[in-house]
């Protein structure tokens, strides 16, 4: 079994955020496979089952707030008694990287993201992620918080499925067990 693991934060008033692109990538997973989301408070998790490339995954949005999903990964992987570095894959904003720039790693530091940071304290720092770039140039008139939890633009909004179609090659390739580092920026 895989777990697909998305960062972002819970509530209505969220969902069109930066930091929420994690969430949006797996919830167009979730609805490509007609899967739904159930209620799981002994995970502080949303979880939605599926198969893929004949590998049992669980869709995972934590309901943590996006600093606090450490939590919610640790009691996943220890009930299931899964291995992070093998059997756990992360989908996060990244405000280092430009929006359509889509980055993979198969461990690493936080790089100052505090929700990765909060898994890093609960899992280590070997597991894979799948980093989508959030930075446009209206970052450079705000602080990181107004940015992270501001909307996407229109124009962002209607690249977004771009970038899920590409994020799901990636999930895929994970799943698969062909998932290795790289960068990718898609023309938008």
């Amino acid at each position: 079994m895989k777990i697909v693991f998305a960062q972002g934060n819970p509530g209505s008033e969220y969902v069109w955020t930066r930091h929420n692109v994690g969430f949006l990538a797996i919830d167009e997973l979730t609805g490509h496979f007609s899967a739904n989301f159930a209620p799981k408070p002994k995970f502080f998790a949303d979880i939605a089952e599926t198969t893929l490339a004949g590998e049992k995954i669980m869709l995972v949005k934590p309901t943590t707030f996006y600093n606090e999903t450490g939590m919610s990964a640790r009691a996943l992987i220890d009930f299931y008694k899964l291995n992070p570095a093998t059997d756990f894959l992360v989908l996060h904003d990244d405000l280092a990287l430009p929006f359509g720039t889509i980055r993979t790693r198969v461990k690493g530091s936080d790089a100052g993201n505090n929700g990765i940071k909060s898994l890093n304290a609960h899992l280590g720092e070997q597991y894979a992620r799948v980093r989508i770039g959030i930075y446009s140039p209206l970052r450079d008139q705000m602080n990181d918080v107004n940015f992270v939890l501001g909307r996407f633009s229109t124009e962002e909004r209607e690249a977004l499925p771009a970038l899920f179609h590409t994020t799901s090659e990636f999930i895929e390739k994970f799943v698969s067990g062909r998932f290795e580092p790289t960068k990718l920026s898609l023309p938008l």
